[in-house]
């Protein structure tokens, strides 16, 4: 049975929205639920390393068809009851009825989430394949959004796409579909990791120009790992720049050089969005903490020279 909104529990900390509207820039951080008993052990420890930052929040994924939920809300509760950090959960609408999403709404309730990333998802299995709307569920973000707002007292956040998502036809409808999700409710979005400042220049103002001034706070990934990094964009529409991938390519044999080209190019890029009004950076760690630490340092140092 769906929680009701009598067992969310008391919370005195800021809202997710809220610190991405504060003056000062917001920097987080993403991880997912781990599978097994190693990656469970990897994860604390990135967290644990990442938390002596003192981020502004942190984000924890959903799984396709919420093969992951209960990792994620375990994850979720845990760093929300034994951390400083201020947790965001992920919940995506594939494979869910609404009355299941009302039910994975109250467990996060009932641990005192407020703060929740509102997703479509794509389908299990592979992303790319035909989107199929489960018989008794929603069709587009926008109605998650919508659902979350009447539901309870929630913070509500959506996905953004710099380099349009692989299943929108044209740039206009991806603004069109942006614009929808967050007259819907949302109040702020994070996009999808990309490399070219000016794609995300380009969304923003276009968002702007329709009359929307919902924050939208840019997705970072510090490469380490070139194949991954080449699939992962190639899944999610991201542009992979053809002159960073030779510079990378060149030195793929060397996990540190590419450590170290992946930290100087997200440095470079998060100054850049910072310096054109970007409100924050979402730096997505792939549960590692060494690559984020050094662009955190980076910056800190950059950000003290100002």
């Amino acid at each position: 049975m769906a929680l009701g909104l009598e067992s969310i529990v008391p919370c005195n900390r800021p809202s997710v929205a809220e610190i991405i509207a504060a003056p000062e820039p917001s920097f987080s951080f993403e991880f997912f639920p781990p599978k097994t008993e190693k990656g469970e052990l990897s994860l604390w420890q990135a967290i644990r390393e990442l938390e002596q930052l003192r981020p502004s929040f942190v984000s924890i994924t959903y799984g396709a068809g919420g093969s992951s939920r209960d990792r994620t809300v375990a994850v979720t509760a845990r760093i929300a009851t034994d951390t400083t950090l201020v947790p965001m959960a992920h919940l995506t609408a594939v494979n869910h009825s609404i009355a299941e999403l009302r039910n994975v709404i109250g467990h996060y309730a009932s641990v005192g989430i407020r703060d929740i990333l509102a997703l479509r998802g794509d389908p299990p299995g592979d992303p790319q394949a035909e989107w199929v709307r489960h018989p008794d569920g929603l069709d587009h973000a926008d109605e998650l959004v919508r659902l979350l707002r009447q539901t309870g007292s929630f913070s509500v956040g959506v996905a953004a796409f710099p380099d349009i998502h692989p299943r929108s036809r044209s740039f206009d409808e991806e603004v069109r579909y942006f614009v929808g999700k967050c007259r819907a409710g949302a109040q702020y979005a994070i996009t999808q990791f990309f490399f070219d400042w000016e794609h995300y220049t380009r969304l923003r103002d276009a968002v702007e120009a329709q009359g929307c001034y919902v924050p939208i706070v840019p997705g970072i990934m510090p490469v380490t790992n070139v194949r991954q990094i080449e699939r992962m964009a190639q899944l999610s529409g991201a542009e992979f720049p053809a002159e960073l991938a030779l510079r990378l390519h060149e030195v793929a044999d060397d996990p540190e050089a590419v450590r170290a080209i992946g930290v100087e190019v997200a440095t470079e890029l998060t100054l850049r969005l910072l310096a054109e009004g970007a409100p924050g950076a979402h730096f997505i760690t792939l549960n590692k903490s060494t690559a984020t630490r050094e662009v955190w340092k980076n910056l800190t140092g950059a950000r003290a020279s100002v």
